[in-house]
């Protein structure tokens, strides 16, 4: 046995490096509380519009802004930073958070909020690394990036309901906001329990394994996913009103839709290992494209229901198999750093783009986009497919 295969059996499930569990629990609570605002926007945004803060093309900008400064902020970190330090930078960065929170709270006009709230992304964007850098280094990164959307979304729903019930009842949109970044503050003790140094992963130029037609191609088709969630999740209020369904039902099936996505990324993390994930992702795109069609047909309150339970369930059933996609696309796993930018890139590009189609009030051009853009994901998977064949990736 070379001193290679020795150092990789005592690694087990590690391909570098050798984490405790508590260690991999604290990386990924940390990476958790850099994505609560994913499912805390609708709370607190929506408190920031009923009180006057922001009109509703402003808040699409606020929105929008975080979620590609987080992109911006989690590429930034995996990619051009040294896995080095991270207690630090973890410590750091939640307290950069904690100061965007309470600015927001704070803040007294559009642009303010705007303001905030990307930093607040870049911030959040950087934490996000801190888990994705770990999992990345894992033998088992689906089954492990199956527990970190697990994890991150009991967060968001116990985080949500304490929001939606005391905090912003009492004290409004920055009542919700100075919970956030007291969260923040208190992680600070989970952060010196993260492992200090990442074990450096096998690799030579990043950006060159990047720049590869299988990884572009991945990468693509989980962008084109995630940009039909997001073009369905920002305008689902306006497509229930042009079909009769009012807000609060509308609001109901946001609160279900979360807790499905809980048991989504649970079942997921459960048969991560016994599912190709090119089937998956094939299958899980179609039902993709069903539910946005069935929303672009006028449905009635049933169906509508069971659209949004359906979306919520496989938006975080799929995260597993993207990050196998982006393993196989590129071995020395730099593209699977990029995963959550191109999640991220999506949820923001999506609502923009099916916003250029909306005429007046109807909003049915929206689902219909979103079916296409599902759509786009299965087919660059199969390009994917025929391309990495050729690469002796598939």
């Amino acid at each position: 046995m070379t001193a290679s295969q020795a150092a990789q059996a005592d690694n087990g499930d590690w391909l570098v490096g050798n984490p405790t569990g508590l260690q991999l629990a604290s990386a990924l609570w940390i990476g958790s509380v850099g994505l609560l605002i994913l499912g805390l926007q609708p709370v607190l945004l929506g408190a920031l519009y009923a009180e006057g803060h922001v009109t509703g093309d402003e808040l699409a900008l606020v929105a929008t802004a975080e979620m590609i400064a987080i992109a911006i902020g989690s590429a930034i970190v995996a990619m051009l930073l040294p896995a080095r330090n991270m207690r630090w930078k973890s410590a750091a960065l939640l307290v950069l958070l904690a100061l965007a929170n309470f600015w927001t709270a704070y803040a007294g006009s559009a642009n303010a909020l705007i303001g905030a709230r990307t930093l607040a992304g870049l911030a959040e964007g950087g934490l996000v690394a801190v888990a994705t850098e770990l999992i990345a280094r894992s033998r088992r990164a689906e089954r492990i990036g199956g527990y970190f959307v697990t994890l991150q979304t009991l967060a968001q729903c116990a985080l949500a309901l304490i929001l939606a019930l005391y905090a912003v009842p009492r004290a409004g949109s920055a009542g919700g906001f100075i919970a956030l970044g007291i969260v923040c503050l208190l992680s600070l003790a989970v952060a010196w329990t993260v492992p200090d140094d990442y074990a450096d992963l096998p690799k030579e130029e990043q950006f060159a394994n990047v720049a590869t037609v299988p990884a572009i191609t991945a990468l693509l088709s989980i962008f084109c996913y995630f940009m039909f969630f997001g073009a369905v999740w920002a305008f689902l209020e306006p497509i229930g009103a042009q079909f009769g369904i009012d807000g609060r039902t509308v609001g109901l099936m946001v609160s279900a839709s979360l807790a499905a996505q809980v048991i989504g990324a649970m079942t997921a993390t459960v048969f991560e290992a016994r599912i190709d994930y090119r089937f998956a992702i094939t299958v899980i795109g179609m039902v993709a494209a069903i539910s946005s069609a069935l929303l672009a047909s006028g449905p009635g309150l049933s169906v509508f229901w069971v659209v949004a339970l359906v979306m919520g369930f496989i938006l975080l059933f799929i995260v597993p198999y993207q990050i196998r996609l982006a393993i196989t696309a590129d071995e020395t796993r730099t593209a699977a750093l990029l995963v959550p930018a191109a999640q991220l890139f999506g949820l923001a590009i999506g609502p923009i783009a099916a916003s250029l189609l909306i005429d007046g009030a109807n909003f049915r051009s929206v689902p219909e986009f979103a079916a296409a853009t599902a759509l786009a994901s299965v087919l660059l998977l199969g390009v994917f497919v025929l391309v990495a064949r050729r690469h002796g990736k598939a």
